[in-house]
């Protein structure tokens, strides 16, 4: 109580100096996804000839993964065109990836609460180690000093879980694999953050999002340490490495049933013994079918489930409230 009401006092002398303040939320409805001004995406020398429907390297992982396994594939919602061709050159706009002006909290009120929150409970350091340059069209505000972002805020905490929840001993020499792992954003903050993690594993079911993730993990020069690995080349992956932790951040929730039940069988049989997820509240896909009894069919149990803000004023108006979830295998 005591940590809450600290974190709260902090919290709110932030917000007052953008004109803000926390009141209870049967006094206030605070509209989400309000217009934001349009934005110079800035774009790295050579991405704009590389980022582009034709390349062939693009082209090959579309064929690959076409004639992969279809119930691995088959989209929930990343049918075809879900990802625009513009978004290839603004990939860290607000797109599929990553929504940034629209849902729950995302407004510059509730970017101020989340970065005032974690300037009170970030035991790590994590949000004064890492940067945002705003790249490739990425959502930014300045809070109080601080370049902030969605890519940033979300990756801090979920980094903050990881090595307290996870890994508590540290993360020297783990690997971690990332399903459905994106443009490769947690990777990125990852491997900054903790440079004696041994190797991340990046892999998607959806070609463009592999695409675009090896490119920018390149891109931040972080190859040496971070695989992004082709769907159909991942079982022979597992096969010689050893994974210490999966990770799927918002990714299953957006995955069929029989797509999950593949992935959760494939760590499993690899004997991967911890499984990260985060969720919105509840282990359901979008079309509210729970996949909970899929992870515990495949042997990993729950052992930890904790809320993305410890403050219930945070979790309640921070940006994306949703939920922490840790599995271990014990079959």
């Amino acid at each position: 109580m005591i940590f809450g009401s600290r974190v709260r006092k902090t919290v709110r002398s932030g917000l007052r100096r953008f004109g803000y303040d926390i009141v209870p939320a049967e006094t206030a409805a605070r509209p989400s996804g309000e217009a934001f001004p349009a934005r110079v995406v800035e774009v790295p020398e050579g991405a704009r000839e590389y980022l582009r429907e034709g390349n062939p390297v693009l082209r090959d992982l579309v064929s690959r993964y076409a004639a992969f396994d279809p119930q691995v594939t088959a989209p929930l919602n990343w049918v075809v065109g879900h990802v625009q061709p513009g978004d290839l050159l603004s990939f860290r706009a607000d797109n599929a990836y990553v929504f940034q002006t629209r849902g729950k909290n995302m407004d510059e009120a509730g970017y101020a609460l989340t970065t005032y929150y974690l300037k009170s409970n970030d035991p790590l350091g994590l949000l004064d180690a890492l940067d945002e340059d705003s790249l490739l069209g990425a959502v930014t505000f300045d809070v109080g000093g601080k370049v902030i972002s969605r890519d940033l805020l979300d990756s801090v905490i979920e980094l903050s879980f990881l090595r307290d929840g996870v890994f508590s001993g540290g993360l020297e020499g783990k690997v971690i694999l990332d399903i459905g792992a994106g443009y490769g954003r947690l990777a990125h903050r990852a491997l900054t953050a903790f440079p004696d993690i041994g190797r991340y594993i990046c892999t998607d079911a959806y070609p463009i999002s592999t695409f675009l993730c090896d490119y920018y993990l390149k891109f931040r020069q972080l190859d040496g340490k971070a695989s992004v690995v082709p769907l159909d080349e991942i079982e022979s992956v597992l096969e010689r490495e050893r994974i210490d932790l999966a990770v799927n951040v918002h990714s299953f929730p957006e995955c069929q049933i029989p797509a999950i039940k593949w992935w959760i069988r494939l760590i499993a049989k690899h004997r991967v013994p911890h499984l990260m997820l985060v969720c919105d509240n509840e282990l359901k896909n979008w079309n509210n079918e729970d996949f909970s009894s899929v992870i515990k069919e495949c042997g990993y149990r729950l052992v930890l489930k904790e809320p993305k803000y410890a403050d219930p004023v945070a979790q309640r108006h921070a940006v994306n409230p949703s939920t922490h979830f840790l599995f271990e295998f014990a079959p």
